[in-house]
Protein backbone atom coordinates (compact mmCIF):
# COMPACT_ATOMS: atom_id res chain seq x y z
CA UNK A 1 0.00 0.00 0.00
CA UNK A 2 1.37 3.37 -0.99
CA UNK A 3 1.07 6.35 1.31
CA UNK A 4 1.19 9.25 -1.11
CA UNK A 5 -1.68 10.65 -3.13
CA UNK A 6 -1.77 10.24 -6.88
CA UNK A 7 -3.28 13.55 -7.92
CA UNK A 8 -5.88 13.67 -5.90
CA UNK A 9 -14.53 10.26 19.50
CA UNK A 10 -12.66 13.77 18.78
CA UNK A 11 -15.81 15.71 19.63
CA UNK A 12 -13.74 18.88 19.90
CA UNK A 13 -12.04 18.32 16.58
CA UNK A 14 -12.66 21.84 15.37
CA UNK A 15 -12.46 23.60 18.71
CA UNK A 16 -8.68 23.57 19.03
CA UNK A 17 -8.51 24.62 15.41
CA UNK A 18 -11.08 27.36 15.85
CA UNK A 19 -8.72 29.95 14.40
CA UNK A 20 -8.60 27.88 11.22
CA UNK A 21 -12.36 27.58 10.56
CA UNK A 22 -15.87 27.51 11.94
CA UNK A 23 -16.80 25.20 14.77
CA UNK A 24 -18.62 21.93 14.14
CA UNK A 25 -21.59 23.16 16.15
CA UNK A 26 -21.94 26.19 13.91
CA UNK A 27 -21.56 24.35 10.60
CA UNK A 28 -23.08 20.94 11.33
CA UNK A 29 -20.11 19.28 9.63
CA UNK A 30 -18.46 16.06 10.77
CA UNK A 31 -15.89 16.38 13.54
CA UNK A 32 -12.26 16.55 12.45
CA UNK A 33 -10.21 13.66 13.87
CA UNK A 34 -6.68 14.12 15.13
CA UNK A 35 -4.68 11.37 13.43
CA UNK A 36 -0.95 10.91 12.94
CA UNK A 37 0.32 10.43 9.38
CA UNK A 38 1.49 6.92 10.25
CA UNK A 39 -2.06 5.76 10.93
CA UNK A 40 -3.69 7.79 8.19
CA UNK A 41 -1.39 6.33 5.55
CA UNK A 42 -2.60 2.85 6.56
CA UNK A 43 -6.28 3.91 6.45
CA UNK A 44 -7.09 2.83 2.91
CA UNK A 45 -10.66 1.58 3.39
CA UNK A 46 -13.50 4.03 2.65
CA UNK A 47 -17.18 3.30 3.27
CA UNK A 48 -20.67 4.78 3.59
CA UNK A 49 -23.17 3.97 6.31
CA UNK A 50 -26.22 4.21 4.07
CA UNK A 51 -27.19 3.79 0.43
CA UNK A 52 -28.18 7.44 0.18
CA UNK A 53 -26.30 9.05 -2.70
CA UNK A 54 -25.54 12.07 -0.49
CA UNK A 55 -24.40 10.02 2.51
CA UNK A 56 -20.91 11.02 3.71
CA UNK A 57 -17.85 8.97 2.92
CA UNK A 58 -15.78 7.76 5.85
CA UNK A 59 -12.22 6.52 6.13
CA UNK A 60 -11.83 3.60 8.53
CA UNK A 61 -8.94 4.23 10.91
CA UNK A 62 -6.95 1.13 11.92
CA UNK A 63 -7.40 2.07 15.61
CA UNK A 64 -11.16 1.55 15.32
CA UNK A 65 -12.83 4.85 14.43
CA UNK A 66 -14.36 6.45 11.36
CA UNK A 67 -13.14 9.77 9.96
CA UNK A 68 -14.89 12.06 7.51
CA UNK A 69 -12.58 14.99 8.25
CA UNK A 70 -9.06 15.38 9.66
CA UNK A 71 -7.24 18.04 11.64
CA UNK A 72 -3.45 17.83 11.63
CA UNK A 73 -0.47 20.11 12.17
CA UNK A 74 3.03 19.59 10.82
CA UNK A 75 5.85 20.99 8.74
CA UNK A 76 5.03 21.86 5.15
CA UNK A 77 8.28 20.81 3.51
CA UNK A 78 7.47 21.02 -0.19
CA UNK A 79 4.86 22.36 -2.60
CA UNK A 80 4.50 21.68 -6.32
CA UNK A 81 2.03 22.45 -9.08
CA UNK A 82 1.34 18.99 -10.51
CA UNK A 83 -1.58 20.05 -12.72
CA UNK A 84 -1.59 19.74 -16.50
CA UNK A 85 -4.46 21.84 -17.88
CA UNK A 86 -4.88 23.94 -14.74
CA UNK A 87 -3.12 24.52 -11.43
CA UNK A 88 -3.30 21.56 -9.05
CA UNK A 89 -1.09 21.98 -6.01
CA UNK A 90 0.52 19.20 -4.01
CA UNK A 91 1.89 19.76 -0.53
CA UNK A 92 3.89 17.47 1.77
CA UNK A 93 3.13 17.96 5.47
CA UNK A 94 5.39 16.06 7.86
CA UNK A 95 4.54 15.13 11.45
CA UNK A 96 6.76 13.07 13.81
CA UNK A 97 5.40 9.78 12.37
CA UNK A 98 5.30 10.36 8.61
CA UNK A 99 3.97 12.48 5.76
CA UNK A 100 0.52 13.70 4.76
CA UNK A 101 0.00 14.53 1.07
CA UNK A 102 -2.50 17.32 0.39
CA UNK A 103 -3.91 18.28 -3.01
CA UNK A 104 -5.81 21.48 -3.83
CA UNK A 105 -7.11 22.79 -7.14
CA UNK A 106 -9.82 25.05 -8.49
CA UNK A 107 -12.43 23.66 -6.08
CA UNK A 108 -10.24 24.45 -3.05
CA UNK A 109 -9.13 27.97 -4.07
CA UNK A 110 -8.04 29.22 -0.63
CA UNK A 111 -5.95 26.13 0.11
CA UNK A 112 -4.47 26.18 -3.39
CA UNK A 113 -3.58 29.84 -2.99
CA UNK A 114 -1.81 29.08 0.30
CA UNK A 115 0.22 26.30 -1.29
CA UNK A 116 1.08 28.61 -4.18
CA UNK A 117 2.34 31.46 -2.03
CA UNK A 118 3.73 29.99 1.18
CA UNK A 119 7.46 29.73 1.70
CA UNK A 120 8.68 26.35 2.90
CA UNK A 121 9.49 24.98 5.37
CA UNK A 122 6.65 26.25 7.54
CA UNK A 123 4.42 24.90 10.29
CA UNK A 124 0.84 24.58 9.03
CA UNK A 125 -2.52 23.47 10.40
CA UNK A 126 -4.72 21.62 7.95
CA UNK A 127 -8.40 20.71 8.09
CA UNK A 128 -9.50 18.48 5.25
CA UNK A 129 -11.20 15.36 3.96
CA UNK A 130 -9.46 12.04 3.37
CA UNK A 131 -9.40 10.56 -0.10
CA UNK A 132 -8.10 7.28 -1.52
CA UNK A 133 -7.15 6.34 -5.06
CA UNK A 134 -6.48 3.00 -6.73
CA UNK A 135 -3.38 2.85 -8.92
CA UNK A 136 -2.97 0.87 -12.12
CA UNK A 137 -0.82 -1.53 -10.12
CA UNK A 138 -3.66 -2.21 -7.68
CA UNK A 139 -2.20 -0.26 -4.75
CA UNK A 140 -4.29 2.19 -2.75
CA UNK A 141 -2.94 5.72 -2.28
CA UNK A 142 -4.30 8.10 0.32
CA UNK A 143 -4.28 11.89 0.40
CA UNK A 144 -6.14 14.83 1.91
CA UNK A 145 -8.32 17.39 0.15
CA UNK A 146 -7.79 20.46 2.33
CA UNK A 147 -10.61 22.75 3.40
CA UNK A 148 -8.10 25.14 4.94
CA UNK A 149 -4.34 25.45 5.35
CA UNK A 150 -3.02 28.02 7.80
CA UNK A 151 0.48 28.90 8.91
CA UNK A 152 0.97 28.43 12.67
CA UNK A 153 3.65 28.68 15.33
CA UNK A 154 5.74 25.79 16.65
CA UNK A 155 3.82 25.83 19.93
CA UNK A 156 0.62 24.97 18.05
CA UNK A 157 2.38 22.07 16.34
CA UNK A 158 3.65 20.79 19.68
CA UNK A 159 0.22 21.04 21.28
CA UNK A 160 -1.31 19.13 18.38
CA UNK A 161 1.26 16.33 18.75
CA UNK A 162 0.26 15.92 22.41
CA UNK A 163 -3.46 16.02 21.54
CA UNK A 164 -3.08 13.55 18.66
CA UNK A 165 -1.12 11.16 20.88
CA UNK A 166 -3.82 11.30 23.54
CA UNK A 167 -6.61 10.72 21.00
CA UNK A 168 -4.70 7.80 19.49
CA UNK A 169 -4.33 6.17 22.91
CA UNK A 170 -8.03 6.73 23.63
CA UNK A 171 -8.93 4.87 20.44
CA UNK A 172 -6.53 2.06 21.30
CA UNK A 173 -8.00 1.70 24.79
CA UNK A 174 -11.48 1.25 23.29
CA UNK A 175 -10.36 -1.10 20.53
CA UNK A 176 -11.42 -4.32 22.29
CA UNK A 177 -14.77 -3.04 23.53
CA UNK A 178 -17.58 -5.35 22.45
CA UNK A 179 -19.63 -2.37 21.31
CA UNK A 180 -16.89 -0.99 19.04
CA UNK A 181 -18.20 -1.89 15.59
CA UNK A 182 -15.49 0.15 13.87
CA UNK A 183 -12.77 -1.83 15.63
CA UNK A 184 -14.35 -5.03 14.33
CA UNK A 185 -14.34 -3.53 10.84
CA UNK A 186 -10.69 -2.59 11.31
CA UNK A 187 -9.81 -6.16 12.25
CA UNK A 188 -11.51 -7.43 9.12
CA UNK A 189 -9.94 -4.84 6.81
CA UNK A 190 -6.47 -4.39 8.32
CA UNK A 191 -5.84 -7.45 10.47
CA UNK A 192 -6.13 -5.81 13.89
CA UNK A 193 -2.42 -5.23 14.55
CA UNK A 194 -2.38 -1.91 16.41
CA UNK A 195 0.78 -1.87 18.55
CA UNK A 196 2.67 0.23 15.98
CA UNK A 197 0.27 3.15 16.52
CA UNK A 198 0.89 3.16 20.27
CA UNK A 199 4.62 3.10 19.61
CA UNK A 200 4.24 5.91 17.08
CA UNK A 201 2.33 8.07 19.56
CA UNK A 202 4.98 7.59 22.24
CA UNK A 203 7.79 8.29 19.76
CA UNK A 204 6.00 11.47 18.67
CA UNK A 205 5.97 12.74 22.26
CA UNK A 206 9.59 11.77 22.72
CA UNK A 207 10.46 13.82 19.64
CA UNK A 208 9.16 16.92 21.43
CA UNK A 209 11.45 16.20 24.38
CA UNK A 210 14.40 15.79 22.05
CA UNK A 211 13.69 19.08 20.30
CA UNK A 212 13.12 21.08 23.49
CA UNK A 213 14.70 19.69 26.65
CA UNK A 214 13.72 19.71 29.39
CA UNK A 215 10.18 18.87 28.26
CA UNK A 216 7.45 21.19 29.43
CA UNK A 217 5.30 19.92 32.25
CA UNK A 218 2.21 19.15 30.14
CA UNK A 219 4.18 17.16 27.57
CA UNK A 220 6.05 15.26 30.27
CA UNK A 221 2.85 14.28 32.02
CA UNK A 222 1.27 13.10 28.76
CA UNK A 223 4.27 10.98 27.88
CA UNK A 224 4.31 9.42 31.34
CA UNK A 225 0.62 8.63 30.96
CA UNK A 226 1.21 6.91 27.66
CA UNK A 227 4.07 4.94 29.14
CA UNK A 228 1.88 3.44 31.88
CA UNK A 229 -0.75 2.57 29.28
CA UNK A 230 1.68 0.87 26.96
CA UNK A 231 0.67 -2.63 28.07
CA UNK A 232 -3.05 -1.95 27.83
CA UNK A 233 -5.19 -2.79 24.75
Amino acid sequence: MSANGNGAGDDDGDRDGSSFGSSTAQTGREVARRVFAQEFNDATYLFKESDDELAPNYTLLPTGERANRLFFVGTLTETEDVGSDSEYWQGRVVDPTGTFYVYAGQYQPEAANTLRKIETPAYVAVVGKPRSYETDEGDTNVAVRPESINRVEETIRDRWVVDAAEKTIERLQGFDAETNDYAQMAREEYGGSISAYREGAIAALESLDTADEPADEDTGESEASLGTEADQP
